[in-house]
């Protein structure tokens, strides 16, 4: 097996294929957007991700990396398309359907197809493979199918598609075997080996448990708050216990993975799942209640204006997929306030972005919705005089208060009640 398609080029599917590329294997990777396809083939890259520049010019540069806008003849090709959830809540295969039907034409005794894309449990035998058997070969016998999740975190990708452990789930015990062998040539953390399903199930369980414990972390906020004290003191003592890990609060859960996952659970399992179905739930309401402690600060203020800082779902990276500040964004623009937004990382933003000192400028509350390292050096003095009124809402209790009450802020966190 030397030639690789990868279809789909984003976080997973560009750092994989610039992997497999550097370990000899001739990869071409397939995206829709012709964007995407010509940043790919001059050496750059499209999204934010440490070390990816460098594996993709390295790639490129050797010939063994290109990028084109259709599937071509492979031995193995690999899935890693998004699948998104719908308004209903309803897991969206429309993009694994359509990466399955394109590479049918392409299909040759011998082939391995591996699914990345994180999927409800039995997409790869109750909807990939029957698509895949449409070329009139048989799965199992003729072409390998097994499903290999992610298990990655953005901002540390190249790191940990090569040194964390990774699931194989194969429609066969020759299925994952076959595909073993691909990640064998760059994983150095163990393989284990399993069936389809239940590699299906392992990925959407390891986000769940995450979205679960966040979910008590932002219940315990808002309870924190009802009764006047403060929930990261609580979480600091709480996990002084050595069985006790309670996540960070926050302004809701977004990324591709752990906003998601769950809800193919909860599609799947509609009277069982109740436990993920109230985390979900708790976790989506989270830009409601900030937006609500937002209005709260600002009640005696005529046309307030709002900075929010941070439009990434998480710290440190360029990935806006689900992300809890585009929420608190929207709901606080259906209430027509004043509103600017600063971040540093993202790149393509579906609303206008400024610099810092132009979302400060004439703003009455910051708010910090994104732990971004940047954010962490912001200095109250540098920008005191920049602001109308000065009132700063961290949601990741990520400054310092004290520094900020003593150059005249009112500083508040999420979590944080007012004494009694």
């Amino acid at each position: 097996m030397k030639t690789v398609c990868v279809l789909g080029l984003g976080y997973i599917g560009l750092p994989t294929a610039s992997i497999l590329a550097t370990c000899g294997y001739h990869v071409v990777g397939v995206d829709i957007s012709e964007r995407v396809v010509k940043t790919i083939n001059k050496g750059e890259i499209h999204i934010e991700e440490p070390g990816l520049q460098t594996m993709v010019q390295a790639g490129i540069a050797s010939g063994r990396l290109r990028a084109q806008t259709e599937p071509t003849y492979a031995d193995v090709f690999i899935i890693a398309v998004p699948t998104p959830i719908t308004e209903q809540k309803k897991a969206d295969m429309a993009f694994v359907k359509s990466a399955g039907a394109s590479i049918v034409p392409y299909l040759k005794k011998g082939n391995l197809v591996i699914l990345e894309s994180t999927s409800p449990p039995g997409t790869c035998r109750n909807l990939l493979a029957p698509i895949l058997e449409q070329s009139g070969l048989k799965i199992g016998m003729d072409v390998y199918l097994a499903h290999c999740p992610e298990r990655v975190l953005p901002g540390k990708i190249m790191h940990e598609l090569i040194h964390n452990d990774r699931i194989i789930g194969g429609i066969s015990p020759q299925c994952a075997e076959s595909a073993k062998m691909i990640y064998g040539s760059f994983v150095e953390g163990n393989i284990f080996l399993t069936d389809a399903t239940t590699a299906e199930m392992v990925k959407l369980i390891e986000n769940t448990y995450r979205d679960v414990n966040i979910a008590l972390a932002n219940e315990t906020a808002i309870l924190c708050e009802q009764i006047g004290i403060n929930f990261w003191e609580v979480a600091q003592l709480a996990n002084r216990h050595p069985r006790v890990h309670l996540h960070h609060a926050g302004p809701g859960v977004g990324g591709h993975c752990i906003s998601v996952d769950p809800w193919f659970l909860v599609e799947a399992f509609p009277e069982d799942a109740k436990l993920i179905r109230m985390a979900r739930e708790r976790n989506d309401s989270m830009p409601t209640f900030v937006v609500q402690k937002i209005e709260s600060l600002i009640k005696n203020i005529d046309n307030p204006k709002i900075a929010l800082f941070g439009l990434a779902y998480k710290g440190n990276v360029d990935d806006i997929r689900e992300s809890p500040s585009l929420h608190v964004y929207s709901l606080l623009q259906l209430k027509n306030y004043s509103i600017s937004l600063h971040d540093p990382h993202v790149k393509f933003s579906p609303v206008p972005l400024l610099s810092e000192e132009e979302a400060l400028r004439n703003a009455d509350c910051l708010v910090i919705l994104t732990a971004h390292d940047e954010f962490k050096k912001i200095k109250p003095e540098k920008i005191q005089n920049l602001m109308r009124n000065k009132i700063v809402l961290d949601t990741h209790n990520i400054l310092s208060g004290d520094a900020w009450t003593s150059k005249g802020f009112f500083f508040t966190t999420l979590g944080k009640g007012r004494s009694f």
